[in-house]
């Protein structure tokens, strides 16, 4: 069975599928990197909560940065965030965001309930 959450015309916030919770693209508010990847994460948290899963469950991410040039500045947040010992697979790239104001996006995978 397949679950969708929060679903609009052009996409779901969550959907669900056998135990795994697939989240859609965040982004954050903040005029600095370290700001919105903060922001972004805090969003994130509560989407794997709505999901019934959490930071400890993740088990890929996704991170594209608008400038690879950020990328220590995104990761030392990301560093914080990330339980010890419950590091998922992650990939980060440099790509151009739906809005030049926007520095990061992060895209989740994880295991719920």
């Amino acid at each position: 069975m397949i679950e969708r959450m929060e679903t609009g015309q052009r996409m779901s916030k969550i959907v669900k599928h056998n135990g795994v919770a697939y989240l859609c693209g965040q982004v954050g508010s903040g005029d600095t990197m370290a700001e919105q990847t903060q922001d972004c994460l805090s969003r994130v948290d509560a989407l794997l909560e709505q999901a019934g899963s959490s930071r400890t469950r993740i088990l890929q991410a996704i991170v594209w940065v608008s400038d690879m040039a950020d990328f220590a500045e995104m990761n030392a947040v990301w560093d914080a965030w990330v339980p010890a010992g419950h590091a998922p697979a992650r990939a980060c790239g440099e790509a151009k965001l739906a809005r030049p104001s926007l520095l990061v996006e992060v895209i989740v995978t994880a295991a719920c309930d």
